[in-house]
């Protein structure tokens, strides 16, 4: 036996190694206890050609959903938060585990108590089944049990408040607009009043049309009593009559036009084509604003129910198990792979050495 160390020193130390990591997986590991939970995202929103503002409510979903619950799933905030509900610290540095697993003390620094969490915490997304598989492990069963619940718990009501929190920010978005914009439309409405009362016109608009169509009729009326002078003249004298009451006629109804007229349009600032343009200023930007305000108040419809659409849920395809045996440490596999890389490193090891022997002969 001293033979062969003497000879063969590293095929000894590898026998070694190998003996060693046999007995501490085969005998003195810790065992240690997995539960698992599969989750899925689901969303209640549906294709539509209809009500369109997702430019509104654009967001990650699907794969970005789960891998956001992934990074918060394994964020230190998640971990601090677990070890102030469950003491994990006080569980994982138990001087019953053994030294190599355990953590190394209570108080170690949060950098090196979340590295080694990472260690017990797997979460893995399936982009295949696009599923998100969550694995704790702990040194007692409901432990582990417990920890993948909390998990599950705790990023359920994350994913879920970060989706109404972006809804309610949208819909609180529109709805503001559309408080401004009832104002911009009440004192729209206002203002059209108010010239209305200060002009005491309905519509200016509609008075100069009713004037115009007066006027047309006179100007009828006019063309008639013209007509008629003219018939009159040839056969009777000029100062008839006949002729002389045409003539005042037609004068009464050329002044009526010219006073008509007059209504619609003069130099004074009164006249109703300055009053009619005003007013058809005001209520264009009356109209203007009531087609904004019936835009926003359909917008803000839409906005709710796609709100309600991207609203998202964390599903639960299996829920935290509850182990019955220690499923780590690996203790066969482990202790195997340990002897098959210390082997073909020995052996290159050897190899190196009788090549260097080999050249030195």
């Amino acid at each position: 036996m001293k033979s062969f160390v003497k000879k063969s020193p590293h095929w000894a130390l590898c026998l070694a190694a190998v003996a060693g990591a046999a007995f501490y997986w085969g005998v003195w590991a810790t065992d240690r206890y997995v539960s698992e939970t599969n989750i899925v995202m689901q969303s209640s929103e549906l294709n539509s050609t209809g009500l369109n503002v997702a430019s509104l409510l654009s967001g990650t979903s699907g794969a970005g959903d789960l891998l956001l619950l992934r990074d918060h799933l394994l964020s230190a905030d998640m971990i601090i938060k677990l070890d102030k509900e469950q003491q994990l610290r006080q569980h994982y540095s138990n001087p019953d585990i053994d030294y190599l697993s355990r953590l190394s003390s209570a108080d170690v620094p949060l950098e090196k108590f979340i590295t080694y969490m990472h260690k017990r915490i797997a979460v893995e997304y399936d982009d295949y089944a696009n599923v998100l598989r969550i694995q704790v492990q702990a040194y007692n069963p409901d432990m582990a049990k417990k920890l993948a619940e909390l998990l599950l718990a705790n990023g359920e009501q994350h994913m879920n408040t970060m989706s109404q929190r972006l809804a309610a920010e949208q819909v609180s978005f529109i709805e503001t607009q559309v408080a401004n914009l009832a104002e911009r439309l009440h004192q729209a409405r206002q203002q059209l009043l108010d010239y209305q009362n200060k002009n005491g016109m309905v519509s200016p608009t509609g008075t100069v049309q009713s004037i115009l169509t007066i006027v047309a009729q006179l100007e009828g009326q006019l063309s008639s009593a013209q007509a008629r002078l003219k018939v009159a003249t040839s056969y009777q004298s000029a100062s008839s009559p006949e002729v002389v009451r045409l003539k005042s006629e037609i004068q009464a109804l050329q002044q009526q036009i010219a006073l008509e007229l007059k209504k619609t349009a003069s130099s004074s600032g009164e006249a109703l084509n300055k009053i009619s343009a005003e007013y058809q200023s005001l209520e264009l930007q009356a109209n203007f604003a009531m087609e904004l305000y019936s835009n926003a108040l359909s917008a803000l419809e839409s906005t709710r129910v796609e709100a309600a659409r991207k609203l998202k849920q964390v599903s639960v395809l299996q829920y935290p198990t509850q182990a019955e045996y220690s499923a780590e440490p690996r203790r066969l596999y482990n202790t195997v792979v340990f002897a098959i890389f210390a082997l073909i490193l020995t052996f290159i090891t050897h190899l190196a050495i009788w090549v260097v022997r080999d050249h030195n002969d």
